[in-house]
């Protein structure tokens, strides 16, 4: 087996829909970020103190999920379904294969650092 590291950029309003959506699908863990990033949304304008201020950044939230067992395909599909609205500022995926990981707790590396052990 590969390990892999998938990263879900989208709207804070599915975290909670894609961490059951994850959740389901037997996903393990995951970390999440709070970030600010533009793309095509390009950001919007607001009023700040009488002058039209650019708003560049838009918050965004960012899942990190390693996995090795759990299809990829699989993996993509549910974050798909889960955060497309449709609308510009969905977000995006992005897939990375991983050499190694290591569980600090215990010295173990590759997919053992990763699966959890009661399975």
């Amino acid at each position: 087996m590969s390990i892999t590291k998938i990263e879900i950029i989208t709207r804070p309003e599915k975290l909670e829909e894609l961490k059951e959506a994850m959740n389901a699908i037997a996903v393990a863990g995951m970390t999440v970020t709070q970030v600010y990033g533009c793309g095509l949304q390009k950001g919007h304008k607001e009023i700040y103190r009488g002058k039209e201020v650019a708003i560049n950044l838009v918050p965004k939230v960012k899942v990190e999920i390693v996995i090795c067992e759990v299809p990829v395909e699989k993996v993509l599909e549910t974050a798909k379904r889960v955060c497309r609205t449709g609308n510009v500022g969905d977000g995006k995926i992005f897939v990375y294969s991983l050499d190694n990981a290591v569980r600090i707790r215990t010295g173990e590396e590759g997919e053992s650092a990763i699966i959890d052990p009661k399975s």
